[in-house]
């Protein structure tokens, strides 16, 4: 390999600085993700015992190279710990990006149809709605805490079961390709309890907190308001319109292939 720089005993190779690099990046994008949580102050106290490790190795203090030893030692097993949301979320992220999608499905234009129209019809009666769409994996053991109907999906349907007097109204319904999976599911809440100073309900946290943990879209239909809301990868889009809520819906299940590198970039730009 090619010496870029010798500065005494100590020699930097090209490949040392594609290492560097690689090594900045992932740290980077961990930063990036982690960023605004409380998982970030203790990624950057692991970063600091890390370093202050490497000095003491460095510099041959072995007292201080054994103690933090006891705690590097261990540190492995406590990321797993502490960090297992963020894992998750990662995982989903990787997981969701067009590159590794090219050969699972998509939605079909009549099951956009038909969620945009009920959605848009519960809105206008004010009626709440929480409708889960699987993009690309199952989500089995939040389907299993309501009631399995596996039915055929249509507007009519979907408004009948968010009727605030059916019994299978609380809760949400989630919906794989052309069927209702199920319906009345409990889904795990979002930590996120404002956004852009704006106090969410449950239905909302609900939305969000299964969009962090699956490859999933949310649509919510707000029972004080009537506005429609789409969460997606840990995001929330508020007060879409019908069209929007189309529009949002068609993008998210564009076929994976014809994304291709762009979705990827666009992917990646979003969660900065």
């Amino acid at each position: 390999m090619i010496d870029i720089l010798k500065i005494g005993f100590l020699t930097i190779t090209l490949s040392d600085i594609i290492d560097i690099a690689i090594v900045t990046f992932i740290f980077y994008k961990l930063y990036v993700i982690l960023r605004g949580t409380v998982a970030a102050q203790i990624f950057i106290g692991l970063l600091i015992i890390l370093f202050f490790s490497f000095i003491s190795q460095s510099l041959n203090l072995r007292a201080v190279s054994w103690l933090l030893r006891l705690i590097t030692d261990i540190w492995v097993i406590a990321f797993v710990i502490l960090f297992q949301p963020e894992i998750r979320r990662l995982l989903v992220i990787l997981a969701s990006n067009p590159i590794f999608r090219v050969f699972s499905k998509t939605e079909s234009l009549e099951s956009t149809d038909a969620i945009v129209n009920a959605a848009f019809e519960l809105s206008q009666h004010q009626h709440g709605a929480l409708i889960v769409i699987i993009k690309s994996s199952g989500i089995r053991g939040f389907a299993e805490t309501g009631e399995i109907l596996n039915a055929r999906l249509s507007t009519p349907l979907l408004t009948s079961i968010f009727y605030p007097k059916a019994p299978l109204h609380d809760g949400a319904v989630i919906i794989n390709g052309d069927l209702i999976e199920a319906a009345r599911c409990t889904l795990p809440l979002s930590q996120v309890t404002t956004v852009n100073g704006e106090s969410l309900g449950m239905r909302h946290r609900a939305g969000l907190g299964i969009s962090e943990q699956a490859d999933v879209i949310c649509v919510i239909v707000s029972e004080e308001t009537g506005s429609i809301s789409i969460a997606e990868n840990g995001k929330l889009s508020r007060g879409l319109s019908k069209e929007a809520l189309k529009n949002k819906l068609n993008q998210a299940f564009k076929s994976p292939a014809k994304k291709g590198w762009k979705g990827l970039i666009e992917q990646l730009r979003k969660q900065k």
